[in-house]
């Protein structure tokens, strides 16, 4: 009679996802083969009974009354090559101790490598958008075994390296990591006698002119993704994609805030005492902005939607900013310098007097000059 797996796994049959899981790790490492203590095949029927209470649609089949796990009773159901097809998933078609990959295992398939290339572009193309060429390496087929890796009329032969598996198995005591293997790159099998151009790699360095779009508002150190042009992948996995990170030269004129524009605008500082309407740059040519009286340096005024298009995919623009500098001359005609003494008669303010008062109220008590 077959072992019943909550009772191999010490649960109830009411027994949650995460009591099944924490009873497996704790039997998993006991009976691991790595360990000094270990028991494979404990190990294995361990394996095989969490592989099916793990899964809801198994374990309802055999809570139904299907599966077995190989060799824990005369009614056993199915190989150990249907046991390695279940626990494809953690050795990667191989059970420890077999030496087997399973029934038939599929080269392992992986997603090629992303590339990343730099570009720069002007203020003005950031602005408005532009389309640039870039040279792309890439590794291509070898034009002589056409990918193969082995001289024409070469057999292939099962790889040494991963024993046909197609890929490579790590294991850190409980769990067992895959990738794909270096030499036959996934496929499992790699040719007698290798292409002397490639060296048996069937690639061979490569390199292309690409067409990249370059969005509007784009900024300084922004990327753009150009799929499927990153490296070729392993066993005819998809390729990686391409990353272009983008540099902007600066602008003589304007300096990006973010989703902004800010532009420092100098005034005169009449311009600043009685306000005035000046002539200020845009994106698209000159406006007129309003210098309302009395504006200090410093001071920020806005163009709404005036910027920079966003970035976000909406039809939206940022603002344009213009921090006022007031322009003082570095000399004075005699006339000029006898209109500012009359207007400083005429102020009769001290602009200092709440500062110095509030300072005074910070420091009573103490000594002061």
């Amino acid at each position: 009679m077959a072992q019943d797996y909550y009772e191999l796994l010490g649960v109830s049959r009411t027994a949650s996802p995460d009591e099944i899981k924490k009873a497996y790790r704790k039997l998993a490492r006991q009976h691991h083969p790595d360990n000094n203590s270990g028991d494979e095949e404990k190990f294995k029927e361990i394996q095989g009974a969490y592989d099916i209470l793990s899964d809801p649609q198994k374990k309802q089949t055999y809570d139904r009354g299907g599966f077995q796990v190989p060799g824990m009773g005369p009614d056993a159901n199915f190989s150990m090559s249907d046991l390695a097809d279940i626990l494809g998933g953690v050795f990667g078609g191989r059970i420890p101790g077999t030496g087997g990959g399973g029934r038939g295992r599929t080269p392992m398939a992986a997603r090629g490598r992303d590339l990343e290339t730099q570009a720069r572009i002007t203020f003005d193309q950031s602005i408005d958008g532009t389309e640039i060429s870039l040279p792309v390496p890439s590794q291509d087929p070898c034009p002589d075994c056409r990918g193969t890796g082995g001289r024409a009329g070469s057999s292939m032969t099962t790889c040494p390296e991963c024993s046909g598996q197609g890929v490579v198995i790590q294991s850190d005591g409980l769990f067992s990591t895959q990738t794909p293997c270096p030499r036959c790159r996934g496929v499992g099998r790699v040719p007698k006698d290798p292409c002397p151009t490639c060296r048996g790699t069937g690639r061979r360095p490569g390199g292309s002119t690409l067409r990249v779009k370059v969005p509007a508002g784009i900024r300084d150190g922004g990327r753009i993704r150009v799929p499927g042009k990153g490296e070729p992948g392993v066993g005819n996995g998809p390729r990686g994609d391409l990353y272009v990170v983008v540099h902007v030269a600066p602008s003589q004129v304007f300096r990006r805030k973010g989703e902004h524009l800010e532009i420092e605008l100098p005034i005169t500082v009449t311009e600043a005492l009685r306000g005035a309407e000046v002539r200020v740059p845009t994106l698209s040519g000159t406006k007129l902005l309003r210098i309302a009286p009395g504006t200090k340096h410093g001071s920020v005024l806005r163009l709404k939607g005036e910027g920079p298009k966003k970035t976000t995919g909406a039809d939206e623009r940022g603002d344009l900013h213009y921090r006022i500098a007031i322009d003082l001359p570095k000399t004075l005609t005699d006339e000029q310098r006898a209109a500012v003494d009359a207007l400083a008669e005429t102020l009769d303010y001290d602009p200092r007097a709440d500062l110095l008062s509030r300072a005074a109220t910070r420091t009573a008590g103490g000594t002061h000059a």
